[in-house]
C-alpha cells in the first residue's frame, strides 16, 4: 500500500510539472510576439581605420547625384542603405569589404534521447534542455507550506523509528541474506521531509554505527585478485565473497557520507539538500564525529581504517572546543588500547604531517594525546647491532667440515621445529611490537625535534618538554650530546615557566640517569636552576608542579648518590622543609615523605637536627647556588617546630617523624602504609581536587582559638578586665 501511494504521489508531481513548463512556453511564445518589430534598413557600423578606408574608396555622390544634407556628416555617422539602381561593379565589391556582425542566439544545451526506429531508419532524438526555474519554484512552493502540528510530526517520526528499527534488527540478525535491507537503511539519510529530517539523519547515523560495529568480522577483509575472481568456488563461498564485497561497499559508503557531512559543515558551504538548515549541520557534523570516534575504537582491525585516522586527524585542531575534545580523547583511548602498535603508528604519522603542514601552529592539546602512548621498550641501536647477522666466511676447514646430507636434512627439521615453538611462544608477535613501538618512537621524536630547531617560542614548546620528559629513557645514545645542549640553552635564557624549566631538569637527568651515565656532562647548572625554581613553587597554580619537582629531586640524588656533595644534599633539605610550610597538604606531605627519602640515602645530613654543632659562616637562604649557601651552618627545626603545628594530620605525623631523625623502627617511626608509598602516590592520594580532607580535618583547631581570644587564658582575661574600666574607655575614647 505504501509503495501504491508512492507511485501516485510521483505521477501526480510529474503532470503537474509538465502542466508548468507548457505554460511557460506559452507565456514565452505571446512576449517574443508582442516585442517584434519590422527591420527596413540594415545597419553596419564600421572600425574608424575600416571607415576612412571606405570612405575613400567611394565616389562622391551615390547614384549620379550629391546631396547637401549627405555632406554635413563626418565619417564617424555614416549610415549606408541597399540601393538596388547601382549597378557600378567597383561599389559593390568596396561593399562587400564591409564587416558583417551576425546576431549571435543563445545556444540552448541538448539532451540526447535514446533514438527511435521504423520503416525509414533509425530517427534521432533530442530535447532542449529547460530552464530551472520550475525547479527553483519547488523548494520555494515546499517552504511555503503549513507546518506540520506536534502531533503530526510526532507521528511522522514514530514511524521512521520503527523503519529504522525493523531495517536493522533485520540485517543484525541474518546480515548474510539482508545486506539489500542495510542498502535501504543508509538510503534514509537522504529524508526529505524537512520537519523530521535532522532527527532521522541522526538515528540512521547511530544505527548505522551499530551495525557495523555488530557485524563486522574481526579480520581485515582481503580483495580478491583477478585469478580468484575468474575461478570456480563452491557455492557457500561464493555466497560468502559477495557478502563481504557488499559489506564493505556499505561501509564505505557509509564512511564517505560521514566525512561529506563533516566537509560540508566545516567549509560552511551552501547546503546540499533542502530540508537541512545551514544551522542544524553542525549538530549533524558532532553526530558524524561521534560514529567515527567510536568506528575507530571498535573496528581497529578492519578496512579503511587509516582512512578514519585521516579524516579525525586534523579535526583535533578545530576551533569549536568541542569537537576537538572528543576527537582528542579518541585517540588518547586508542593509544592506551592499541597493544601492538599498528592503528597508532598510523595515527602519529598522520599527527606529524598536520604539525608540519600548520607551520607548527595549532592546539597544544593534539601533542597533549602522545603522552598516552603505551611505550615501555624499544629496539636501541646497540641491540640493532648485535641482533644484526653476522657474515662469516667459510675457510677451506670449515668446508671439509660440512654436513652430511642426512645431517643437513635433520638440520632443516630441527629449524622447522624452533620456528613452530617460537610462533607458540609468540615471540614473533614480541618482534613485531618491538619494531612499531620504535617506528612510532622515532616519528614522535622527529615531531620533538623539530619544534625544538625551528619554533622554540611556540606554544607547543611546554607539550614537546614535556613528552621529553616523559620519553626521556628510550632516547638513544646519539642524540644525547646535542639535546642536553639545546635544554641547557633554554634553561639559561630565562623565557621558560617553572613547569617548563622543571621538565628540562627531569628530561636531562633522566638521560643521565639511564643510558648517558657514560657521558661526561657536569649537570651543575641544572642543580642550581632546580634549586631556584623551588623558591617560586606555593599553594597556588603552581602547587602541581611540586610533584615534578620531587620527580627531579628523586632522579638527582637518590639515583645519582655518588655523584653528588653533602652541601648540596644539606641545602636541598633546607629547601624543601621551607617549600612545605607554603604549600597544600598534600604537597607538603610529598615534600616531607622526599625529605624522609634523603635523610636515610644520605645519614650523615643528620647533622641538621643537632643543636650544639657549630661551624664557620652563616646559611645564606637567598642564594641560588647551593653549594655556597652554607647550610651545614643551620638546623631543620626552625621549619619543622612550625610544620608541627599545621592543621593536617598527616603532615604533623610525618613532621613529628622527621624531628625525630627518620628512624625506621620503634615507636617514632612511621605506619606501613606511609612507608610504603613513594612521595608521588602520596600527593596524589592526598589531593583536595574534590575540596575534601583525607583523612578528615576537623572544624576547630586543638591549637588555636575562635575569633579574637588569645591563647594565655589568664592574659586574656586581664585584658578583659582593663578594658571593663571607665578609665580605660575615657582614654580609649579621648
Amino acid at each position: 500500500m505504501e509503495n501504491k501511494q508512492k507511485n501516485r504521489s510521483f505521477k501526480k508531481q510529474n503532470t503537474e510539472k509538465k502542466q508548468r513548463k507548457e505554460q511557460k512556453r506559452l507565456r514565452k511564445a505571446l512576449k517574443s510576439a508582442t516585442n517584434s518589430q519590422v527591420i527596413v534598413l540594415v545597419c553596419l557600423v564600421v572600425d574608424e581605420v575600416q571607415e576612412e578606408q571606405f570612405v575613400e574608396e567611394l565616389p562622391q555622390t551615390c547614384g549620379g547625384r550629391g546631396s547637401a544634407a549627405d555632406e554635413g556628416h563626418g565619417p564617424k555617422s555614416i549610415v549606408i542603405t541597399r540601393d538596388l539602381s547601382l549597378e557600378k561593379s567597383e561599389l559593390l565589391r568596396n561593399l562587400e569589404k564591409v564587416p558583417r556582425k551576425m546576431v549571435k542566439m543563445e545556444e540552448k544545451e541538448v539532451i540526447h534521447l535514446l533514438p527511435i526506429k521504423d520503416k525509414r531508419g533509425v530517427i534521432p532524438q533530442s530535447v532542449e534542455r529547460e530552464e530551472d526555474e520550475e525547479e527553483e519554484e519547488e523548494p520555494q512552493q515546499e517552504q511555503e507550506e503549513a507546518p506540520l502540528s506536534p502531533e503530526e510530526r510526532e507521528l511522522r517520526l514514530t514511524q521512521r523509528k520503527q523503519q529504522v528499527a525493523a531495517l536493522a534488527s533485520a540485517v543484525v540478525t541474518d546480515p548474510h541474506n539482508n545486506m539489500k535491507r542495510l542498502k535501504e537503511l543508509r538510503s534514509m539519510l537522504t529524508e526529505s521531509d524537512s520537519s523530521i529530517a535532522v532527527t532521522v539523519k541522526k538515528l540512521v547515523m547511530f544505527s548505522l554505527m551499530e551495525v557495523f560495529k555488530d557485524i563486522a568480522p574481526t579480520f581485515k577483509i582481503r580483495p580478491l585478485s583477478t585469478a580468484e575472481r575468474s575461478s570456480k568456488v563452491k557455492k557457500d563461498t561464493q555466497a560468502l565473497r559477495e557478502f563481504e564485497e557488499s559489506l564493505l561497499s556499505q561501509y564505505k559508503f557509509f564512511l564517505e557520507d560521514l566525512e561529506q557531512i563533516i566537509s560540508d559543515w566545516k567549509g560552511s558551504r551552501a547546503k546540499r539538500v533542502q530540508t537541512v538548515s545551514l544551522d542544524s549541520y553542525r549538530g549533524l557534523a558532532l553526530v558524524s564525529v561521534k560514529c567515527l570516534c567510536e568506528l575507530l575504537l571498535h573496528l581497529s582491525h578492519f578496512n579503511f581504517h587509516n582512512n578514519i585516522i585521516v579524516i579525525l586527524v586534523p579535526l583535533m585542531n578545530h576551533r569549536d572546543a568541542e569537537v576537538s575534545r572528543l576527537v582528542c580523547g579518541s585517540f588518547k583511548a586508542l593509544f592506551v588500547q592499541d597493544k601492538v602498535g599498528g592503528a597508532s603508528l598510523a595515527a602519529v604519522r598522520v599527527v606529524s604531517g598536520l604539525v608540519k603542514n600548520l607551520n607548527y601552529e595549532l592546539r597544544p592539546e593534539v601533542l597533549q594525546t602522545l603522552l598516552s602512548l603505551r611505550i615501555k621498550e624499544v629496539q636501541m641501536k646497540r641491540d640493532m647491532d648485535d641482533t644484526a647477522p653476522k657474515h662469516k666466511f667459510m675457510n677451506n676447514k670449515d668446508k671439509k667440515k660440512n654436513l652430511s646430507r642426512m645431517q643437513r636434512k635433520w638440520k632443516k627439521t630441527e629449524e622447522r621445529l624452533q620456528k613452530e615453538l617460537l610462533e607458540a611462544e609468540a615471540d614473533e608477535s614480541r618482534d613485531k611490537k618491538l619494531k612499531l613501538h620504535t617506528e612510532i618512537l622515532n616519528v614522535v621524536f622527529v615531531i620533538y625535534f623539530r619544534i625544538l630547531k625551528k619554533a622554540q617560542k611556540s606554544v607547543l614548546l611546554s607539550v614537546v618538554l614535556e613528552g621529553l620528559a616523559h620519553f626521556a629513557h628510550l632516547i638513544n645514545l646519539e642524540f644525547f650530546d646535542d639535546l642536553v645542549s639545546v635544554l641547557q640553552q633554554l634553561v639559561q635564557s630565562g623565557n621558560l615557566s617553572n613547569r617548563e624549566s622543571l621538565h628540562c631538569i627531569q628530561t636531562v637527568f633522566t638521560i643521565l640517569s639511564g643510558q648517558g651515565d657514560v657521558l661526561t656532562i657536569d649537570p651543575l647548572k641544572f642543580y642550581s636552576q632546580l634549586y631556584s625554581v623551588l623558591l617560586h613553587l606555593h599553594a597556588g597554580s603552581s602547587n602541581d608542579d611540586v610533584s615534578i619537582a620531587l620527580r627531579c629531586v628523586d632522579t638527582m640524588f637518590p639515583r645519582r648518590r655518588k655523584h653528588v656533595t653533602l652541601q648540596r644534599v644539606m641545602s636541598y633539605l633546607k629547601r624543601l622543609s621551607t617549600l612545605s610550610l607554603h604549600t597544600l597538604p598534600n604537597a607538603s606531605i610529598a615534600v616531607l615523605a622526599t625529605n624522609r627519602t634523603l635523610l636515610q640515602t644520605f645519614p650523615r645530613c643528620d647533622a641538621l637536627l643537632d643543636t650544639e654543632l657549630q661551624g664557620s659562616g652563616c646559611f645564606l637562604p637567598e642564594l641560588n647556588e647551593p653549594e655556597h649557601s652554607n647550610a651545614h651552618n643551620d638546623s631543620l627545626w626552625e621549619e619543622l617546630v612550625f610544620v608541627q603545628r599545621h592543621f593536617h594530620p598527616t603532615v604533623r605525623t610525618l613532621a613529628f617523624h622527621l624531628s625525630h631523625g627518620a628512624p625506621t623502627e620503634g615507636s617514632k617511626a612511621l605506619s606501613a602504609e606511609l612507608c610504603r608509598r613513594a612521595p608521588e602516590d602520596l600527593f596524589e592520594d592526598y589531593s583536595i581536587k574534590d575540596m575534601t580532607f583525607n583523612p578528615p580535618v576537623s572544624s576547630q583547631s586543638e591549637h588555636f582559638g575562635v575569633g579574637d581570644s588569645l591563647l594565655d587564658r589568664d592574659l586574656q582575661a586581664f585584658i578583659d578586665r582593663i578594658l571593663t574600666l571607665p578609665e580605660a574607655c575615657g582614654a580609649l575614647c579621648t
